[in-house]
């Protein structure tokens, strides 16, 4: 059993969760070629050891959580709120989203 930290509802089962995929900058649309979109959408490095991944919490806060998880290990090293920088307080964005 994987249990994640989510900065909202705090550890849970991985079941509770959809695994969005690796966490990977995406293309300025405005720049960006075929070559490059189809590299975005389509491939995957899924390397053995530590990655950043994104997952939707579907059973508890319904929000999207960012993960450093090792691949072999299952160990997970941090989780926040995705689309903020690492370091960030999730929890006083989801205190102040609730007011």
């Amino acid at each position: 059993m994987i249990l994640l930290p989510c900065p909202w509802c705090g550890p849970r089962d991985a079941a509770e969760f959809h695994h969005v995929g690796e966490a990977s900058p995406r293309p300025d649309p405005r720049t960006a070629d075929r070559a490059q979109w189809r590299e975005y959408l389509y491939f995957r490095s899924n390397p053995r050891g530590w990655t950043a991944e994104t997952w939707y919490h579907r059973a508890g806060c319904r929000r999207y959580i960012r993960v450093e998880r090792h691949t072999e290990t299952n160990e997970v090293r941090s989780s926040r709120q995705a689309g903020r920088p690492a370091g960030g307080d999730a929890a006083d964005d989801a205190r102040g989203a609730a007011r």
